[in-house]
């Protein structure tokens, strides 16, 4: 890339991040290319659709994610390790009103999958300590589990006024992925709650 041709790159990306925090992202791109100083069609000419700009501004957030999930493969609690790396996927989406939506609604071929496909990996990758020490059911799969957080991202984005509400559901959905044994095994030390009354008069909500 030419030296005029980078910095135009650059400007229309550091443009594109300020305008998608401040207004999601549906901001206008025309908007973008004004306040980097060039023309829709250069914008064009070095993101194609609005999908390969999305892809290039969270592709930051997505090296800092995956470097967090190289660093808990290590971490003593695989269930806790795997809890904290969703609940950084929910802080990273929140910066970008609307990318959680982007992000469950994508299609294989757009140029979002960039960011999915080493999500999924390092993700899948956590999963399966968690899955190994008991904590989490054998039948849960990666792509389900964030399409799950993207959801819970997305809620909580609906509602500004409960900042607790993404921690809240993301601590509901790994009580219901623990495995059916017996209570008190396999427990996920993240995941906080004690077992049911001793007369449960609803013992099929537990999953135990």
């Amino acid at each position: 890339m030419r030296a005029d041709a980078r910095r135009n790159h650059d400007r229309l990306l550091a443009e594109a991040r300020t305008v998608f925090a401040e207004h999601g992202t549906d901001a206008s791109l025309e908007d973008v290319a004004r306040r980097a100083g060039v023309g829709i069609g250069t914008l064009y000419r070095h993101f194609p659709n609005r999908h390969a700009l999305m892809s290039a501004v969270f592709e930051d957030a997505v090296r800092e994610l995956l470097a967090m999930a190289t660093e808990l493969q290590a971490a003593a609690d695989p269930c806790q390790a795997l809890l904290t790396w969703l609940r950084e996927v929910v802080a990273h989406a929140a910066a970008y009103r609307g990318l959680s939506r982007a992000l469950m609604s994508a299609s294989p071929t757009s140029a979002l999958s960039r960011c999915g496909t080493p999500m999924r990996e390092a993700g899948a990758a956590l999963l399966t300590r968690a899955q190994e020490a008991g904590t989490v059911r054998a039948d849960v799969q990666i792509t389900d589990l964030l399409q799950l957080t993207h959801a819970i991202a997305l809620a909580a984005e609906e509602s500004p006024g409960d900042p607790q509400l993404a921690d809240r559901l993301l601590t509901l959905t790994l009580k219901g992925l623990r495995p059916g044994k017996p209570r008190g095994a396999g427990k996920c030390a993240g995941v906080h709650g004690g077992p049911a009354p001793a007369h449960d008069p609803h013992p099929h909500l537990h999953g135990g």
